[in-house]
């Protein structure tokens, strides 16, 4: 290392700095999700706060002890923004008409991730993670109710230690503890039914859904060992 690279390299008080400023922000987002607010907004500055941290380098590091996730994170690779209009004319049964029919449905928008700066395996993990969310909950069969959003969540933990999933579990059920606990049974057992599916499965990261918009959903579960919920 040469004297301008060393005069370059942040200090141990930078260091502690950046951690504490991360620090604020995980816990602004977490508080505020707590007081009811579940908008995108906080979920999208606890996902960024989180990619910094060594928890997120950790879930990428074990998604590459697996050889396809591996490869997709090597490769950076990012699909072309869905056309939900164009996936609307596979098959009946496919993944892609099912995927546009229910992104229509719900006025979901699929480019969310589209403004996400990819610099570190953890910021391309959690890009990719966005682009293919929604094929998630298809593919497990979790719906996208709250209830449903945190047993998807549990899916993501047996394969990968993935910190938003953890955080946002941690946050239900405060939550529900605190200010709805007639839902916490239900939660529970969502929460177990997304650990025990995602254990099973194999891994849903590794999967270049894009270039299987045609087969068959149920060819997908199959080949993948997802029994979806009902």
């Amino acid at each position: 290392m040469n004297l301008l690279n060393l005069l370059n390299q942040p200090s141990d008080a930078e260091i502690q700095h950046q951690i504490h400023f991360q620090m604020l922000i995980i816990l602004k987002s977490f508080t505020a999700m707590l007081a009811g607010d579940g908008g995108l907004e906080s979920v999208g500055e606890l996902t960024a706060a989180l990619v910094e941290t060594p928890a997120s380098d950790r879930a990428a590091k074990s998604l590459k002890s697996d050889p396809e996730s591996s490869a997709l994170i090597q490769e950076r690779y990012i699909a072309p923004p869905h056309n939900l209009d164009m996936l609307l004319q596979c098959p009946p049964d496919s993944l892609g008409r099912i995927y546009a029919t229910r992104m229509k449905t719900q006025g979901f928008d699929p480019d969310l991730y589209s403004h996400m700066k990819i610099d570190s395996d953890a910021s391309y993990v959690e890009a990719r993670l966005s682009q293919t969310h929604d094929i998630w909950h298809i593919v497990t069969g979790f719906d996208v109710s709250p209830v449903g959003e945190i047993g998807l969540q549990a899916f993501h933990l047996p394969q990968f230690p993935y910190p938003l999933a953890a955080m946002l579990i941690a946050n239900a059920l405060v939550s529900s503890t605190l200010l709805a606990p007639n839902e916490l049974p239900k939660l529970i057992q969502a929460i177990a039914q997304g650990l025990e599916m995602g254990r099973i499965a194999k891994s849903l990261f590794a999967q270049r859904w894009e270039e299987g918009w045609d087969k068959p959903l149920s060819e997908w579960q199959a080949e993948l060992n997802i029994r979806p919920i009902c």
